[in-house]
């Protein structure tokens, strides 16, 4: 297995089975939408996007952000908290974020395309692994997350595709490579946001975005276009609690 790894600002250059990452908070929230019943998620770039998807599908429900809070006329936020106790089942919801959903729509190279967050690692790791024996064995792990201002990059998006790669390169202990990475997190001053009251940064999302592996299914994105618009399908895929096991 050849594993390469492209921030989100170079996707185009991302090729093979490409493993979109997204922990704070964009594919936790999708991930808690699936497990809780989501027919569907339909990822777009832009706020315009949403709302005109959303004329073709009047019943879909809007999620996402911009600067991290709630966008006006969108149903939720990106809350991983508040939509693991969202009553979802059997509808269809529109995402939009910054970093998340911008890597997924623009990965135009991708011959498969996966989208992680902590909450589905192992799962995903173990569905890539399938897909490997099928194809060229090339994986991408394209981690989302923004630069800061002093160059510095938050580390949540990388510590889950260093943890990808611990499963896919069957490390003897890929649960020593999360734990050590969860700890410079922590140590990291990141998390502090949802520590201060802000209604888009709830305290309960840190429990909810670091609960490793705790959904076993992957999220596959397929490229689908609507008048102008490009966007992501994308679907659950359970995977055998034996397959995600191992290694």
């Amino acid at each position: 297995m050849e594993i390469h790894q492209v921030h989100r600002v170079d996707a185009p250059q991302a090729r093979g089975i490409v493993i979109v990452i997204d922990v704070i908070r964009a594919f936790s929230v999708a991930a808690y939408a699936l497990a809780n019943g989501a027919r569907a998620l339909w990822l777009v770039r832009e706020v315009e996007e949403a709302f005109a998807l959303r004329e073709r599908e009047p019943e879909a429900l809007l999620a996402g952000e911009v600067g991290g809070r709630l966008i006006p006329g969108f149903d939720f936020n990106n809350s991983p908290a508040l939509m693991a106790k969202s009553e979802v089942r059997g509808l269809l919801l529109i995402q939009r974020t910054g970093a998340g959903t911008q890597g997924a729509v623009n990965a135009i190279n991708a011959t498969h395309l996966l989208l992680c967050s902590l909450v589905n690692a192992r799962a995903t790791a173990a569905y890539a692994r399938s897909l490997a024996k099928t194809t060229d064995g090339v994986v991408t792990l394209m981690p989302t997350e923004s630069f800061s201002e002093e160059g510095v990059q938050p580390q949540e998006d990388t510590i889950c595709a260093e943890y990808l790669e611990a499963l896919l390169r069957e490390h003897p202990d890929p649960a020593e490579v999360l734990a050590n990475g969860l700890e410079r997190l922590r140590a990291s001053g990141r998390l502090g946001i949802f520590e201060r009251g802000y209604p888009d940064f709830p305290a309960d999302d840190v429990p909810a975005f670091l609960a490793a592996d705790r959904f076993s299914f992957a999220m596959v994105g397929q490229r689908e276009r609507w008048n102008e618009i490009e966007y992501i399908a994308v679907q659950r895929v359970d995977i055998p609690p034996s397959s995600a096991n191992t290694p």
